[in-house]
């Protein structure tokens, strides 16, 4: 582990807490212990393993393994070998919804970017003197993440290998947690956001990323074509024959939209329920949940928008049918911390 990890531990201990009994860390040069339960925590190739397995009734159902397992193969969205910090910023900025994150969040802002991946998120977030800390449950995503960080000096993006149930932050700690595209993957995404949810400061936000159930039909249809046929018509999904996009990463795509081994459809209003049952406070969503209101790039993402009626947003869902499938079927909502 780098001088500068070290030292940012060392200034920022007091966030961390044992993902095992939520006491209170120390950390020395092979890894963390715990000062309640004396639990060690080790760093493997500059990655503290802060990991702890769930501990619910036998008969819940818990599919971390399974995901975890499925990404340690399938790394999501990965890396090509080219890839630096120009060409992560070029394609990132593309994309309209990675492009506003990054003019809109204030330098000095810590973040937590719950289930990153292979840390494109993170890392380039982080470029712009922001602090970000990326957790995932797989340790070949998190490896990818800290060597491309490692390789390109991005001093401010920091890897933890952590369970979303079981947290190794205090509550409290971030002023914007982001969690685009985990949840839906875990066993209880309602439990697994009310968990991360505390770690949001008073007045802090939480963006999250979900599978929609209507969004996510054709790719269903797909996926069920896919099935039957072993694979034959992937031109059915643009993005898997698009020679603008590396082999490498395409094969990501692949396999994280069609064999995912879980994964679970959401809503609106679902959502929402989520809202009021943890004292958030619906901010903006991506889609717009007011029909024919559109995303530019003069949206604010952080700033209130009209929250659309219960017609209004079946109508946007439906819309989603024939919409959504080009991202995979997601919907994001933010929220707004509401206590003071």
């Amino acid at each position: 582990m780098r001088d500068d990890d070290k030292n940012f531990i060392a200034q920022n201990i007091g966030m961390f807490c044992c993902p095992k009994c939520g006491g209170d860390l120390i950390f020395k040069d092979k890894g963390f212990n715990c000062l309640n339960c004396h639990q060690p925590y080790r760093v493997l190739d500059g990655i503290p393993l802060l990991f702890w397995p769930n501990e619910w009734d036998p008969l819940k159902k818990d599919v971390t393994e399974k995901v975890k397992s499925f990404y340690e193969k399938t790394p999501f969205p990965n890396y090509d070998e080219f890839d630096n910090v120009s060409s992560l910023i070029e394609k990132a900025r593309i994309g309209l919804f990675a492009k506003l994150l990054d003019d809109q969040i204030p330098f000095g802002t810590r973040i937590l970017d719950c289930g990153c991946g292979t840390g494109q998120i993170t890392n380039f977030i982080s470029i712009a003197k922001r602090t970000v800390i990326g957790t995932d449950i797989c340790l070949n995503s998190l490896k990818l993440a800290h060597e491309f960080r490692e390789k390109n000096d991005l001093k401010r993006a920091h890897f933890y290998q952590m369970n979303l149930f079981r947290p190794c932050f205090k509550p409290q700690t971030f002023d914007l947690v982001i969690a685009n595209g985990v949840l839906h993957h875990t066993s209880d995404p309602f439990l697994g956001f009310k968990s991360i949810s505390s770690l949001v400061k008073p007045q802090g936000y939480i963006l999250i990323g979900l599978y929609h159930k209507y969004g996510r039909l054709i790719t269903d249809i797909r996926r069920l074509i896919f099935g039957v046929t072993k694979d034959r018509f992937k031109f059915l999904d643009r993005r898997t024959i698009n020679k603008d996009i590396s082999q490498n990463k395409r094969n990501a795509w692949f396999m994280d939209q069609y064999k995912h081994p879980h994964e679970s459809k959401h809503a609106f209003r679902e959502v929402l329920e989520w809202l009021d049952k943890t004292n958030f406070k619906f901010i903006n969503s991506i889609p717009k949940t007011v029909p024919f209101e559109y995303v530019d790039e003069s949206e604010r993402l952080f700033k209130p928008d009209r929250l659309g009626s219960l017609l209004e947003r079946f109508i946007v869902s439906i819309g989603m049918i024939f919409t959504g499938y080009r991202e995979g079927g997601f919907f994001i909502i933010i929220a707004k911390n509401s206590k003071l």
